[in-house]
Formats: C-alpha cells, structure tokens, sequence
C-alpha cells in the first residue's frame, strides 16, 4: 500500500518531516516498509538555459541547440516547435530514466550528435502537454537541479500492513491515523448529494438473491457522460500510488477506491440487458471472460454480479468484458457494494485472481461507506465527464451490520498493558480515531467504559481489540519493559525430556544418526510389517483430510519410516547406515477418545560392522551387533535385571523368526532386538541384510534406578577362574549365566562369556558354554583355597541344574 504526501495533504495539515512521522505511523502498528521521493529521477534533470539553436543539415524539422548547464555546455538535437535562443527548459542528461521507465542514452541523430534532451512536462510527468519542451520561469538559475528549482518533493510512504487493518487501505484510513498521532483534525471530502427526487428506481432496478454474499449493494446512474482522459491532477495522484491512468471513468473509480478504502465498478450501463442488475451466486461449470480477457470456469459458491440475462462480473474481484467501459460509453451505472470476506476470499483464490478490488474486499470494508463512495464518484463524474446525474439512490440492503458494543474495564486494560491510563485518557485516545464512548460506568477502582467501534474498524469485536488500541495510540515506548517474577527455588526437570536427551546422546555416542519421520504412514503398513489379525496395532487411526495415500493413518510402529529411510538412502548409494529415532506411537483405544500414544526408541543398522579403510576389510554387521547396542544402552540407563530371550517364532512379525530376541527386564518385556525377515525386505524393496532393535521408554523409564549408587573402588585382587559345561544346545546361554547369578554368592563378582561351540568333538544337539567368574573379596586377598570349593560347588549345581557335562 503507497501513500503520497501531496495526497494526504488534501484531508489532513502534516506537521511533521517525513523520517518522524514514518517512525510515528511505524510505532502505531502501521509498519512503514520504504520511504521513497516520488520526483527522485529529476536528480539528472537540470535547469537549461539555450545559448544557439542552428537549423540541423540532414532534417526541417529538427534543431542544433547549445544548452548551458552553469559551467557546462552540450548539444542537444531538439525537434519541438517553440525551442527558441535565451529560453530556459529542462535538460536530461544521459543516464536519466523517465517515468515510463525508458533511459536516456548518448544518440546521433541524423548525423549530429545529441549529448541530452531538452523535455516536455509530460515526458517529465509533470503535466499533459507534450506538443512541445517545457518552458521554465526565466528567473531560475541554468545548471540547478530542475526539483530543487521548481521545488519539486513528493515523500511517498509504502505500508506493509497487516490483514486486521483493512481500514488503513485507503489514504484518508492513513491519514486518519496522523490526525490522531498529531492530535489535529481530520478534513473528509463532501460525500453529499441532495436529490428532490427517485428518477432512478424508474430507470434501473438492483436485487440481490444472494444477501449471504452480498449484505449490501449501492448504485447511481450517470448519463450523458463523455469518455476521456481524466485531469492531470488525478492522473499525478494516481501515478503517486502505483496505478496507471486509463480514462476518466475507470480512474475516478480507483481514485475514489484509493481515497476511500471501497472498491468501485462502472458499468457502461446500455450493454445491462434489461438495465438491470442482479446479484446472485454462479453455477457449477459455467464459464465468464474477465477484463483481462481470460475465460475462468465458475462453481456455485462464486457470487457473481448479473444484468436482466448474463453474468457481468465477478463481485468484488473483477467485472466483466461484456461491460467495460468503452470510448462509446455515454450512460454508467456506479457500483458500490459490501460483500461477504470469506465469499470473496474463496472466489479470488479459486480463481488465481488477486485484484486491488478482492485484497481489500477480502479483508472487509465498511459497511456503512458503500453510499459515501458512490456518491463521491458520481459527483466526481459529473464535474469531470460533463455527464447529467439522475436522481435518486438505489441502496439495497436485506442484512444492516450489527451495531457491536464493546465492554472495556480500566483495571484490566491497567494489568495486561501495564500502563495506567484512567477513563478520561482511554475515552480521549479512542475518539481520536472515531470511536463512540457512549456510557462510563464509575468505581472506585475499575471503570467500565461501553465503546461503540465505527463501521470501518471491522477488527474490533473484543476487549482486548481496544486495549490494543490504547496501546498503540498511548505509544509503545511508554509501556514499561518489566521481568517476570522468577521464583528462586529450581523446577526438577522432566523426566521424560531428560530421558530423550540422554538417549540421543547415548545413541550419536554408538555413531547412530537420529532420523525424524513422518508419523502418518500408508494403511497398508500393517501388511507389509505382517502384523497378526488380532493384533491391536492394526486398529488404525485415520487421517480425516490425509495429503496422500501413503500419509493415510497414524504410525503404529517406528520400523515403517526407519525403513523406508534406510532404501531411499540406499538408492542414494548410502549403503552403510546406523539410524535411530525417538517418537510415539498412535494406539486406538476402545473409549474412542484421544489414542494412547507411547513412546519407542528404533535403531535400524545396516550395511558394513565399520567403514572399509587401509588396515581392514568391510566385515557385515549381525544380529550380535545391533544386540550390542541394546545391551550398552540399557546398562548406560542403569536398568538391571535385563534378559535377552528368543522370540516365540509366531510373534516375530517383521522381524526374522529364530534371529530375535525379546528384551526383557525383571521378566517383563519391553523390547525387541533382530534381523529385519526378508520378506519384509522385498515390501519394502530393502536390498540388504538389516538389522533393528525397538525399546518400549515407557517401560524402561520404570524399570530404571530411581537414584545411582556408588561404591568404593576394590582394594584387594581378583582370582578368576573358567568354567566350560556341556549342555543341551536348546538352552538359552543366558539363561546359564543367570543361574551363576542367582547363586548370590559374595565373592562372585562378575561373569564374562567367552566362548560358544557346537561341532566336533561336541555331540549333536549339544553345546560347549565356556564363561569366566571373577571372585573378590572387599576384607581380604583371596587365595586359591578360599575359592576352590565354591568353584567346584558352582560348577556341580550348574550341571545338575542342567543336566550338563564337563568336556573330556
């Protein structure tokens, strides 16, 4: 949004330089965004005085003039009629760019060289006449710039406003908001027009069968009305703001629309079939060619603007090529009307379509300014179209706005501002932008101020709309800038985050990279995971609005997005990955309430055990691998008690039957750890042996030690000794080492597998499990006669218990 100063100085008397007052509007929540001199490109124009002017050899109609600039002198090749010895006129220099945005270069023209230009006022956009070179006061001085000469400044101020402020879409919405940051009175232009009689409800009718999409709709009918340029004056406040001037109707329509905030359409009102028109909602499917000569296909939530037989617009975005405004124009029909926000938002977007009309449309206009706005462009018409205005206004209005009134206490305004302005203040800065404060209620401590908003300010609906308003209008910099109370005593940090956050760390420590996925995952996932039919994973939940098939549901498994990452890395010729990821899971419930969602831990790790380098070949990672991982971070979150247990082939799911295992911790299990079952694997186009483990948080986080307990360092050695059983190769290795640690012997202090063996010269279906026991005592050195009998002792209730062998 561009306001030029010279236009707001029409309504208001600006007292303040154009930095201070760019801050002040700024300060009043009006960002301005760039502060620009719309006469900048004069810079190179300069005042000329003309010493010679000698016919040009090759060309009648063109002349050789000498031009002084003060202390420099150029040949200008000048073509105007009146260019005449001792004249002073504007010269632009080469490098100058003209309003139209064309530049001026060094040129030879016919053969004699033309070092500038010596211009019209309408080439410098200064006026209309551009049949010859502008003629300047003789009492200048030649060689001054030609703005600072002619005093020529227009600041131009270019907002960035926010979508609440519809209101500041027009100049005289800015200049409202000086007028109350300079505490002066504000000029409206005269919207009056006394009409004795109704002609036009004989000439022209309006009837609105969509009163949803347009609460309210405003018409005058211009006859005998003549079509041409507009006056310069208009022409200049239009090129203030960014618009292009295109004939007098068409421009007093922007003008106004500019002026005012309400967006305006003329009708060239001999092509309304009928000479009437009927405001009404499209169909589905039919078709309409715009302004800009473009067919658009129309559904039945577009509200469109119709005469006695065709559609000729589409309301409040753009009219219709069946009804511009054209040189033959004689009689035009004024439109003004209000349309619902949301209404035209829908149709501009649906469209593609964005009009200075739809931006301001969408946003809401004053209700109450439809009538105002026509009749200054009727009259505007008049005066500048030589056109005749038939009396009578037709105003069609089946829903009038609400009046909204708006309670607001000072002692809350006080608390939540922090500034203490009473009910006198409050009521002084809120008339300053034309709110109405019609009733104070007293008190001792609180005052109830009830506040009518005007019509324009369609953003005020709440109390805390108008606090908003003292605020910005009493000045941001005189809120005061507090701390919040900060209590002493520290909040013990939730557990659930420092939880995360030690398992991140533990992970990137094992060289894991944590992977962030979608949690909405293809309804086929349950399929490709191979979940059971009873399982209650697979009572999914849907996505009522899902941005594609594959994004249908909420996750049930973190193992979907770690492998579906894993093959696009892959195919990316990433082949060695070890990802993790920390996030929950969306269970049905049977309350169909809000879904329980627990939180996992994944770790996907496929591909080599390290990368290839000089000093080793790329060895595959295994299930002893991934297995690895679990074990040292369970024992990093200090979880005692962990057992790692073959999964019954039937629960295996995704993952490879008799290459799992279940975690377990105090019997309970809480996660998984194996080999991703190839079937899974060409689901999901996998290419490679993966492996993964999940981890149920919710459940380690119980099993943790509520507190670390810490125990002095051993003083006395250790003895260890080797144990090698025989045993049915059924039986579970761990399941032997956790017999060795329910003898809760004192001088055991650690067990370490070190070796398993099937084969020769180990009989068929058994095993050689062969682990070392540290003894040690915290009294005394140990000799070999404290530990030989519980050795032996151990080593019997170990093969009684089962029924094992020592090797031979």
């Amino acid at each position: 949004m561009k306001v030029s100063v010279s236009w707001l100085k029409d309504y208001i008397d600006i007292q303040m330089d154009a930095v201070a007052l760019a801050d002040a509007l700024t300060m009043a929540g009006l960002e301005v965004e760039s502060v620009s001199d719309r006469y900048a490109y004069l810079q190179s124009v300069f005042v000329g005085r003309i010493a010679e002017v000698k016919p040009h050899p090759n060309a009648d109609k063109l002349t050789v003039c000498r031009v002084e600039t003060g202390d420099d002198s150029r040949t200008v090749v000048c073509g105007a009629p009146n260019v005449s010895e001792g004249m002073l006129a504007p010269l632009a220099v080469p490098g100058t760019v003209f309003p139209d945005g064309s530049q001026l270069e060094k040129s030879v023209i016919r053969g004699e060289k033309s070092n500038g230009m010596l211009c019209s006022d309408l080439e410098l956009g200064l006026g209309n006449d551009g049949s010859a070179i502008m003629e300047l006061d003789p009492s200048l001085k030649a060689g001054d710039r030609l703005a600072d000469a002619l005093d020529l400044t227009d600041t131009v101020f270019e907002f960035d406003l926010t979508p609440n402020r519809p209101d500041c879409l027009s100049v005289i919405g800015i200049a409202r908001e000086i007028a109350a940051i300079q505490k002066t009175p504000l000029k409206y232009p005269d919207y009056s027009l006394n009409d004795k009689n109704n002609a036009i409800a004989g000439l022209t009718s309006v009837k609105i069968e969509a009163p949803d999409h347009c609460p309210r709709y405003s018409a005058r009918l211009v006859e005998n009305i003549e079509v041409k340029p507009s006056p310069f004056w208009m022409q200049d406040r239009l090129l203030s703001v960014g618009l292009r001037p295109i004939n007098n109707l068409v421009d007093i329509t922007n003008y106004v629309m500019m002026e005012t905030g309400q967006p305006l359409h003329a009708f060239d009102f001999d092509q309304l079939a009928q000479n009437r028109i009927v405001v009404k909602t499209a169909r589905d499917g039919d078709r309409f060619v715009t302004l800009d000569d473009k067919e658009r296909r129309l559904n039945s939530q577009m509200l469109m603007i119709c005469d006695g037989e065709k559609q000729v617009a589409v309301g409040g975005v753009m009219g219709g090529l069946n009804s511009e405004i054209e040189e033959t124009t004689r009689r035009v029909l004024i439109e003004g009307a209000y349309f619902n926000p949301i209404s035209i938002r829908k149709t501009a977007k649906t469209l593609g379509l964005s009009t200075d009309a739809s931006h301001r449309f969408e946003r809401g206009v004053d209700p109450e300014g439809t009538v105002r706005a026509v009749n200054r462009a009727a009259k505007l018409m008049v005066e500048f179209g030589g056109g005749i205005l038939i009396e009578g206004l037709i105003d069609e209005y089946p829903q009038p706005q609400k009046v909204n009134r708006v309670s607001l206490s000072t002692a809350r305004t006080r608390r939540l501002l922090g500034i203490h302005p009473d009910a006198a203040e409050i009521q002084k800065l809120l008339e300053s932008i034309e709110f109405n404060v019609v009733k104070i209620t007293p008190g001792p401590d609180n005052q109830i101020l009830e506040i009518v908003p005007p019509s324009f300010r369609v953003d005020i609906s709440r109390p805390e709309d108008l606090m908003e308003e003292v605020a910005r209008l009493s000045g941001y910099d005189n809120v005061p800038t507090t701390f919040p109370a900060m209590p002493a005593e520290a909040r013990p940090p939730e557990p659930g985050l420092q939880l995360r956050k030690r398992l991140k760390e533990l992970m990137t420590g094992f060289g894991f990279t944590e992977a962030i996925t979608y949690s909405f995952v293809a309804e086929a996932s349950c399929d490709h995971l191979r979940f059971k039919a009873e399982d209650p994973r697979r009572n999914l939940i849907h996505i009522l609005n899902p941005l594609s098939e594959d994004q249908a549901v909420m996750r049930t498994s973190l193992a979907t997005g770690l492998i579906q990452t894993a093959v696009y890395n892959i195919a990316q010729q990433v082949k060695n990955l070890k990802l993790f990821e920390i996030g929950k899971l969306f269970l049905k419930t049977d309350s169909q309430q809000l879904p329980w969602e627990p939180e996992f831990l994944a770790a996907l790790w496929t591909g080599a055990r390290h990368d290839a380098s000089w000093h080793g070949r790329e060895i595959p990672c295994d299930f002893y691998d991934i297995k690895g991982i679990a074990e040292g971070l369970l024992d990093a979150l200090k979880i005692d008690r962990v057992q790692f247990t073959a999964m019954p082939d039937s629960d295996c799911d995704y993952t490879r039957p008799g290459y799992t295992a279940q975690i377990l911790v105090a019997g309970t299990p809480i996660g998984r750890v194996g080999e991703i079952d190839p079937r899974v694997r060409e689901v999901f186009d996998l290419k490679q042996p993966a492996f993964i483990f999940e981890l149920d948080l919710d459940k380690a986080r119980a099993s943790m030690a509520p507190a670390v307990k810490s125990r002095p360092l051993p003083r006395f050695p250790a003895i260890y000794r080797d144990i090698t059983i025989i045993v049915d190769r059924r039986i579970e290795t761990q399941t032997v080492l956790a017999a060795v640690a329910d003898f809760r012997e004192d001088l055991v202090e650690n067990l370490h597998l070190f070796d398993v063996f099937e084969g020769d010269p180990i009989a068929a279906g058994k095993k050689s499990v062969s682990f070392r026991v540290t003894y040690r005592s915290s009294a005394k050195t140990l000799e070999d006669d404290d530990v030989n009998d519980l050795h032996k002792s151990m080593t019997a209730r170990l093969l009684t218990k089962f029924d094992a062998t020592l090797p031979a």
